[in-house]
């Protein structure tokens, strides 16, 4: 690959149509006088978060036809009819855990004689994934879950995330905005975690140690926050190692319950799966000193963790009320009910920015190994190669052959 190398940036197909890119236009002008033998195609689009006209101005092609490419980058799955053969394309192709409505792709995958390597399975050498969109649901997520908490109580007001251009505009209608006292609970520690943190400095709201948080009372806005270890412990001896709580998650009982009777606002950020005990249960939710107001299901799996999400809401609806007693939606706002902000695609808010963090890791990580003739991390992450499912992925052929 030393002599020249072909990039495509591919529209979105899927629908609903995603606005994220792989790469900036300034992230293109500088991969291309960096790297001499790189060029970058892009293909039209109109739904990009950044306009054909910005890729133009910085001296990138624009062109609808990418089978010059040999290298072919886009975000979501794409759909089975437009895909190349003989290519290799990077995108999340979510079917490494059998997704069902992704079968048919992955079979064209192989049919076409393409390589597909799948961001979600790029990692360091410690087993951490190296491209995530995690920051930027935590940042959106956490401002949602403010803005409904200052609708629910008519106490301030904020603008709704994607009626701004970028993350700037967002950040400038804090200076000055002074919120009444409250308590929000965060879960999580990973990059959703560090998102929602990011609102919390911005805006100031102060942090205490859980213990503190528990028992004192407030005249300003406080936040705690609770990583796995604080949230779950192994009901034999009450200790918690990660390794053990993920081999062995049915092991562990959940000790969130306090928090619900001090706390007005749960902002979620926690790892799940179906055999982790969820933070509290419909039966917590129908008593009386169940206090959140509102919840923030940044991580959002349906009846999973809060099993009071029934549901996705959407970026233009994005908080629904739920009756307590019998745990059925309703409008959002109301006096006595638990509000929900459960979108399922809170970057694509704040496309501009999340796209531009989003190229800046895969340039930092990912870019010269996919210039190396064979990388231990690509070949890691390569669901299938010319055709065929790769040894690590094999467990997927019961699924291909369906």
């Amino acid at each position: 690959m030393e002599n020249s190398l072909f990039i495509g940036l591919i529209r979105e197909e899927k629908l609903p149509h995603d606005n994220r890119v792989a790469f900036s236009p300034r992230q293109c002008q500088w991969i291309t006088e960096h790297y001499p033998q790189v060029q970058i195609a892009v293909q039209p689009s109109p739904h990009r978060c950044f306009r054909d006209e910005e890729y133009r101005k910085a001296g990138i092609t624009l062109q609808e036809d990418l089978s010059h490419c040999q290298l072919l980058l886009g975000i979501k799955e794409v759909p089975a009819n437009r895909l190349i053969p003989d290519k290799t394309y990077l995108f999340f192709s979510h079917t490494k855990k059998k997704q069902p409505h992704n079968r048919d792709m992955l079979r064209t995958i192989l049919k076409k004689n393409i390589t597909l390597v799948d961001y979600e399975c790029l990692v360091h050498p410690d087993g951490q994934r190296i491209l995530g969109f995690g920051f930027f649901a935590g940042i959106v997520g956490a401002h949602n879950g403010l803005l409904a908490f200052g609708k629910k109580t008519g106490s301030y007001t904020f603008k709704p995330v994607h009626t701004c251009h970028d993350f700037q505009e967002l950040i400038s209608q804090y200076f000055g905005v002074k919120l009444p006292p409250m308590k929000i609970v965060v879960t999580g520690s990973g990059r959703v975690a560090a998102g929602v943190l990011e609102i919390m400095g911005l805006l100031g709201i102060k942090y205490l140690p859980p213990e503190e948080y528990l028992v004192n009372q407030y005249a300003y806005p406080v936040y705690t926050q609770l990583k796995a270890g604080e949230l779950y412990l192994r009901r034999e001896d009450k200790t918690y190692s990660r390794s053990d709580f993920h081999a062995h998650p049915e092991n562990y009982e959940c000790r969130f319950l306090p928090y619900v009777t001090v706390s007005d606002i749960l902002m979620n950020g926690i790892y799940w799966d179906h055999n982790i005990a969820p933070l509290f249960s419909p039966d917590d939710l129908r008593k009386e000193n169940f206090r959140i107001r509102v919840i923030a299901d940044i991580t959002d799996d349906t009846h999973g963790s809060v099993p009071c999400n029934l549901g996705d809401s959407t970026i233009d609806n994005p908080v629904y009320g739920v009756v307590k007693d019998t745990m059925t939606q309703t409008t959002p706002y109301l006096p006595d009910t638990v509000d929900m902000m459960c979108v399922s695609n809170l970057p694509n808010e704040l496309p501009r920015d999340a796209s531009q963090y989003f190229g800046d890791q895969l340039m930092k990580y990912v870019f010269e190994e996919l210039m190396k003739p064979d990388s231990p991390m690509i070949e890691n992450a390569t669901i299938a190669a010319r055709g065929a499912l790769t040894p690590n992925y094999a467990y997927l052929e019961d699924y291909v052959q369906g």
